[in-house]
Parts: C-alpha cells; sequence; structure tokens
C-alpha cells in the first residue's frame, strides 16, 4: 500500500482500527474519519474559530495592533497541540497517527481562516490584523501571494507540530502505560 493510500482513502473503507471498522464512504485519515477528529477535538475548533472572528472584529473595529495582537490563534493551537498530545493517548483515541491527524485538522482550519481574512483585506482594501506590515514582515500582507501561502503553511506546519506532540506522547506513554 502506498504512503499516500496508507493516509487517505476516499474509497469504501474496510480498514479494521481497534476502536471500530470503518464501512463508510466517508474519508479516513490515518484510521479514523475525519467527523471523529472533529468530535474529538471540536472545542478546540470552535476555540480557533472564536479566536479569529473576535481578532478579526477588534482589528476591524479599529484597535490598536499591540492590543490585537494578544488575542492569538497561535496561543490555542499550542494548547491544541498539548491537549490533543497527551489526550490521544489517555483517552485510547489512538496513536502518532491520530495525533498527525488531529494536528492537520486544527492547523488547516486555523490558515484557512487566517487566509480568507487576508482575501476579505485584498476585496474590500481594509487592513485587518492579518494584513497589517506586523504579521507580514514590514510589508503589504494583503496580498494573494500572501493568503496563498497561508494555505500551503496549513498542511506543512503540522508537521513540525507533531515532532514537538510526538515528544510530549512518548512521555505521557512512559508516565502513564496503557492498561
Amino acid at each position: 500500500m502506498s504512503l499516500l493510500g496508507a493516509c487517505v482513502s476516499v474509497r469504501k473503507c474496510d480498514t479494521v482500527t481497534p476502536q471500530k471498522r470503518l464501512t463508510t464512504t466517508e474519508a479516513a485519515l490515518f484510521g479514523k474519519k475525519l467527523s471523529e477528529y472533529i468530535q474529538f477535538e471540536g472545542w478546540i475548533l470552535i476555540l480557533i474559530a472564536v479566536v479569529f472572528v473576535i481578532r478579526l472584529g477588534l482589528s476591524l473595529a479599529g484597535t490598536s495592533f499591540s492590543l490585537t495582537r494578544w488575542v492569538s490563534i497561535n496561543i490555542v493551537l499550542l494548547v491544541g497541540l498539548i491537549y490533543c498530545s497527551i489526550s490521544v493517548h489517555t483517552t485510547r483515541f489512538g496513536g502518532y497517527k491520530q495525533l498527525f491527524g488531529l494536528l492537520l485538522v486544527q492547523t488547516v482550519l486555523a490558515h484557512i481562516l487566517i487566509a480568507s481574512a487576508i482575501v476579505l483585506g485584498i476585496v474590500t482594501g481594509t487592513t485587518n490584523a492579518y494584513t497589517t506590515p506586523e504579521v507580514s514582515g514590514g510589508g503589504n500582507g494583503a496580498s494573494w501571494l500572501h493568503a496563498v501561502a497561508h494555505l500551503i503553511v496549513g498542511f506543512v506546519l503540522p508537521v513540525f507540530g507533531w515532532l514537538i506532540g510526538s515528544g510530549i506522547l512518548f512521555a505521557t506513554k512512559k508516565l502513564k502505560p496503557a492498561a
């Protein structure tokens, strides 16, 4: 089986996992349905969306960036990384592969939202917290390149988060072995 085939399957899935047998046509990501990942980390995904809306709203309302910067999706992603790295084992949701799936879902969501705010800035011509020069290296953050970069980064960053999370998961497994 190819690496891609082991990762994602959209055909009828007959993969047997310790938790349950997948027999739906829903995409399987490392042996779990997307809906299972969303259910497991739903509160993190909601918090990402809430922080995104608050940060965008504050910036559009004219709040200075020195205050807006404290409303951070990155902090939520860090909390999500730590939570998922520990609870993927303690709740028996899965292991290292499922941890990557969890981090992928939350990071992709965050960067799709960020890219949409950048597109909003391009279309309306209004600077917001995601297009201000402070977050785009001093240049104009309202560019298509910046939006596309976030879409790409959303799929690359989970690899680095997974490396950190794997260390946390390893320590969790040592401190609390499976029963």
